[in-house]
């Protein structure tokens, strides 16, 4: 069962939502919060596996509450921001603190359903048309002096030495935003493999899942815009 918590300070659409993913075979509402710091109480409260998280909220907003989440490390929740505008400023600053990825609010309902399962399998970015154009802007961007992605400058090279040339080479299509189908149809290897490839990369990265991966690819300068 995926437990789900979903923050949002507009009651109707975190209600909506609930009763969309309560619904679901194989989905459990853990809880609703109206702002980012009632968010973070009842995460560590009900440990959810996934956190809708909307970015623009009272008290608390979205990325905060999110740092707050997964400061931890690796046993936070996966964290999937909800957002109106595609690009919007904080979702890039999300991407860095953690979350796992993205979804805009009009999105059907089967896609936020999809998107829960996707973000606790940790198989995939989310929409993938909206994705690349979202990763390619933010890889634009000025990086940050401290940066909240995992292996901050100085330490970045050591752990892409660490990847064999078949892991590098994975690592650029998730950064591409391939999925595993695909980056296995581009390589021409099993399914299964492309997955033992992308855990292996994970680890020696020391990142949480694959949204990290694609902010890591991108800040480390293994792959720019426009490759």
């Amino acid at each position: 069962m995926i437990s789900c918590l979903i923050a949002d300070d507009q009651a109707m659409v975190r209600e909506g939502f609930g009763a969309l993913l309560a619904a679901q075979p194989g989905i459990t509402l853990a809880g609703l919060a109206a702002d980012g710091a009632e968010a973070v109480r009842l995460a560590r409260q009900a440990q959810p596996d996934v956190v809708l998280m909307d970015v623009r909220m009272p008290v608390l907003d979205g990325l905060a509450a999110t740092r707050q989440l997964l400061a931890a490390g690796h046993s936070g929740p996966k964290v999937l921001m909800l957002t109106t505008f595609d690009l919007d400023e904080y979702v890039y600053e999300a991407l860095r603190a953690g979350a796992s990825g993205f979804l805009l609010k009009d999105a059907p309902a089967a896609e936020l359903v999809h998107a829960v399962r996707v973000v606790a399998g940790g198989e995939a970015l989310l929409a993938p048309s909206v994705t690349r154009r979202l990763i390619a802007d933010f890889a634009r961007r000025p990086r940050p002096a401290s940066p909240a992605c995992p292996g901050a400058p100085g330490g970045r090279g050591a752990l892409l030495a660490g990847l064999t040339p078949r892991e590098a080479e994975v690592l650029t299509l998730i950064a591409r935003g391939l999925s595993n189908a695909e980056i296995s149809g581009t390589l021409v290897i099993a399914e299964q493999t492309t997955k033992t490839h992308v855990g292996r990369i994970l680890m020696k990265l020391r990142l949480r899942d694959r949204a990290q991966a694609v902010v890591f690819a991108y800040e480390s300068g293994l792959v720019t815009p426009g490759e």
